[in-house]
């Protein structure tokens, strides 16, 4: 039985496109972004957590979407939840061809989701 990290390289290497490479970039930012976070595969996408699920990597058609399971408790200072804003507890990030993810602004925004997570399992 494959691991959650081998079934997020499948579904990586099965994307043949900018979508890859994204879910790719985005996975190393995560996982950098503590050394806590684990991989995981839920819903049958890829997803991480620390102290309780941090967010999913979803890919579509036109966008990779990670959605941060508390995101509207996150702090978002760098303004980057751009989807789901109508929601009381899920935010989400959309991805689009071209885009540069902001590497910094990122990690603080997972840490920021792990920091909700924990202060809830107190």
């Amino acid at each position: 039985m494959p691991t959650p990290s081998e079934l997020i390289d499948e579904k990586i290497a099965g994307l043949a496109d900018w979508r890859g490479e994204m879910l790719s970039k985005l996975r190393k930012l995560i996982t950098q972004s503590d050394r806590g976070v684990t991989e995981e595969w839920k819903w049958g996408t890829a997803a991480w957590s620390h102290h309780g699920l941090i967010c999913t990597g979803e890919t579509y058609k036109k966008a990779v979407k990670l959605t941060f399971a508390k995101g509207a408790s996150v702090p978002d200072p760098a303004g980057l939840f751009n989807s789901s804003l109508d929601g009381n507890v899920r935010r989400a990030i959309d991805f689009h061809e071209g885009d540069k993810p902001d590497a910094e602004a990122l990690k603080a925004l997972f840490r920021a989701a792990i920091a909700v997570n924990k202060a809830s399992a107190s």
